[in-house]
Formats: structure tokens, sequence, C-alpha cells
């Protein structure tokens, strides 16, 4: 890790994961960059796919061939193909969308934390100076640089804190937003679902991933490297016991209540091994960008799983971003007239992907009319 005190720099980044990462790869060629984040390594995250498209940001970068052959000496991949969904969604009879004809090819099941980590290191070799552990402290503006201390996590907690002046910040940080919310900016969040999720052996011939309605929520599912497979329950949080839901035998019997995910678990219950429950709703900062920041992937704008953007979204976004910091100029002229229009452009576009997406979300959410009376569906039916 380097360690840089009270430097001076064009961008600070705050948050490691995908959007941030992206981001930051996407700006390096051109300005210094630093990259905080509180975690040393990337933590363990639910199994999620990467749609074909991602090829083209991933090609971009050139960090494609790096990600498809990161296969380490006799082992597997850490990514695999993602061939297309079955659906059972709006009648018993299944869906079958498949990336077969797709002009990107395939898409990936990702090792995520493996993802996160390839991401890291091309971003360290790219240039930027990466910040680990670290945790954002203190920000403020004054005189046209942003002042951002963040302050040493875990074992490296007695170091010294981390000070820099700034042109511009980004705001990475996921849900927790943690930049935007120390400005004072506040989130809406539209709904209450969660995703509960674990892990099992995966003997499934079918390599497909599953999606499957049920009347408490729906299930996911979908193979992982290394012959594993996750199974997640999406629900409202006021629907379920978070407490009783941890309990193995628990899940397995709200997974039994549903006839396609009962056939995954059928020879698999002794291997599951529940993980967590994490925050699955659809949420937005009232306040996307602003003097010399702004607010990227899941700290802008987060999304029900359902839609299958949150990931693409991210890294598309980063690219977005990065392409509109250089073509206003902002890093340059930090206190130029350009940074009210870059403000205008940047939240007009993150409102047409929001407005996209609810209109998407509700379409899709309306053709499941089985259990229209209970309570998970007639929210969404009553949206």
């Amino acid at each position: 890790m380097n360690t840089e005190i009270n430097n001076d720099v064009d961008v600070v980044i705050i948050g490691g994961g995908v959007a941030g990462c992206i981001a930051a790869i996407a700006l390096a060629e051109s300005y210094h960059v630093v990259l905080i984040d509180k975690l040393d390594q990337p933590v363990e995250r639910i199994g999620e796919c990467l749609p074909p498209a991602a090829r083209r940001i991933l090609r971009r970068l050139d960090l494609l061939d790096g990600l498809e052959s990161a296969v380490p000496p006799g082992g597997q991949s850490p990514h695999l193909k993602n061939i297309g969904t079955r659906s059972y969604w709006g009648k018993e009879q299944v869906q079958i969308v498949d990336h077969l004809r797709n002009p990107d090819g395939f898409g990936w099941h990702l090792d995520r934390r493996g993802f996160e980590t390839y991401l890291r290191k091309a971003a360290l070799k790219r240039g930027v100076n990466c910040v680990w552990p670290a945790k954002l402290h203190d920000a403020h503006y004054e005189n046209l640089y942003w002042h951002i201390t963040a302050e040493p996590v875990g074992e490296a907690s007695k170091s010294n804190d981390y000070c820099y002046r700034a042109k511009f910040v980004i705001d990475a940080s996921g849900r927790q937003s943690h930049f935007a919310r120390k400005s004072g900016v506040q989130r809406q969040h539209f709904d209450k679902l969660i995703a509960c999720w674990a892990t099992l052996p995966d003997f499934e011939q079918n390599k497909m991933s599953t999606i499957s309605a049920s009347e408490l929520g729906w299930w996911y599912s979908a193979p992982l490297p290394n012959n594993k497979r996750v199974l997640a329950l999406q629900t409202d949080s006021d629907l379920i016991d978070r407490r009783e839901i941890k309990n193995v035998s628990q899940f397995i019997k709200l997974a039994q209540a549903n006839s396609e995910v009962a056939k995954i678990i059928e020879h698999n219950q002794g291997g599951i091994e529940f993980h967590q429950t994490v925050a699955a709703n659809s949420t937005r900062l009232n306040q996307v960008a602003g003097q010399q920041w702004a607010a990227l992937g899941d700290a802008a704008i987060s999304f029900d799983p359902l839609s299958s953007q949150g990931m693409f979204n991210a890294m598309a976004g980063a690219m977005q971003l990065a392409e509109m910091l250089i073509v206003f100029g902002l890093i340059e002229n930090p206190g130029s007239k350009n940074m009210v229009q870059f403000q205008n452009a940047y939240t007009y576009q993150i409102d047409q992907i929001w407005s996209h997406y609810i209109n998407h979300k509700k379409t899709f959410y309306r053709q499941e009319m089985r259990w229209k009376e209970s309570v998970f569906w007639k929210r969404r039916h009553d949206d």
C-alpha cells in the first residue's frame, strides 16, 4: 500500500469495489488518482452474473484477456460462462433466455471476490494510489479543493491519517454512500427487499441460472466456480424473521415450498451453507452530483437484483463519468462554469437510467399474478 500524506491529487475515489476500480482504471492514464477502501481484501458476496455487454468495457480497458486467462496452474477458471436463464415467472412453464445468439458472446457467473481482486490488482498496475484498509473520516470543500481525510483501520489503525487535497471526488462506496452522507445528502428507499443467500454443492446438469417466483417473493439460483451453486430468496424484510432464516433447516423449509428450487436442493440439503442477509432494495440519492463531486454505481442508485443491472450499471457508469470529467475539463479547471453543465448532464443521465429501471421493474413484477393477494406481490402491483 502506498502512503501519501498531505498530497495534492486530481481525483479521490471512495470505495474500491467494481465501480470504484473501473473508474480509477479509466482515469489513471490521464490523472493522478487515489482509491480508498475500508477493506484490505474484497469479501465474499452473493454470486452475480456479468452480462455479455460487459465485454466491451473490459476490452476497452484492456482487462478482458487477463480476466479470461486468470486460471491457476492445475485449477479451474474463477469464472463460468453464463449461457442463459430459466425463468418460472407468471406461469409454471419455463421460459428460457439464452446468450447463444448474443453478438457480444457469453457473460459470466462470477467469483465476485476474485473479480474485485483482479480489478484491484489492475488498478495498482495502472499507477492508481490504492489506500486500504482505510475509511473516510472527514471531507470538506475549501478554495476549489476537497480536503479528504481517511483513517487507517484494523492492524494499521495506529498509522497516520491519509490527507489529500483533491480537485474531484467520486463516491463509489455503495449503498452506504459515505461521502455523500457526510456532505448531508439524504437517500430515498422505495421498498424493503432483502436477499437471503446460501451456497451448496452443484450437481445440476443444467448450468443455466434459475429464477422462480413464489408467494413470499422469488428465488434465484446460479452455478458458481468450484462446483458450487448460489441459492437466494428475495423477499421483504418485514415478511420474514432474519434471525430465524439463519437456521439452515428453516431456509431449506422455505426452499422446499418452491417446486423448482426443491428440485435443486433435493440431493444437497446436507451441504447447504447459509451466508447472510443483505439489502436488495431500490434506493437513490436525492443529489447525485455537486461541486466537484459525483456519486457512482450503488452509491447513486441501487437496483432490485431482478433487473440484473447493478454491476453492469456500475461499470458503464464509471466509464461514462470518466469520459465526462475529461470532456468537461473539470480536473484542469475545477472552478469553471463547466461544473454546472456537468452536474446537469450527469444528473440527467442518472435520472434517465432510473426512470427506465422503474418502468422495467413495474412491468416485470406485474407479469406475475399468481399470488396477487399476498403482501409481497400486492405491494408491487399497487406501486
